[in-house]
């Protein structure tokens, strides 16, 4: 799904996925830890599954962190498998 806008929701403590007319579509929800960001659980609209929108959600939130200068926690599952499978993202990652 290419028409999938990434918004950061900070008082809600994670990214969102939606449609352009507002639906949501994922969310990945994240703690703030220090100038790192922990990345604790991604999930997607069962219908929308398969369809690239769970890919688009995490590339726009580490995008976004990248943008912003933090580094990454990978807690999440999803979005450990996806980093290793897009080494231009591997730099985010801390230690911690």
């Amino acid at each position: 799904m290419s028409d999938v806008v990434v918004t950061d929701v900070p008082e809600d403590q994670r990214f969102e996925a939606r449609t352009p007319d507002g639906d949501l579509l994922g969310v990945a929800v994240y703690r703030v830890q220090g100038d790192d960001v922990v990345l604790t659980h991604t999930e997607v609209d069962p219908e929308v599954e398969g369809r690239g929108v769970g890919s688009t959600l995490v590339r726009g939130a580490l995008d976004r962190l990248r943008a912003q200068g933090r580094g990454v926690v990978a807690e999440c599952p999803f979005v450990r498998s996806w980093v290793e499978e897009h080494p231009e993202y591997q730099d985010l990652l801390t230690g911690h």
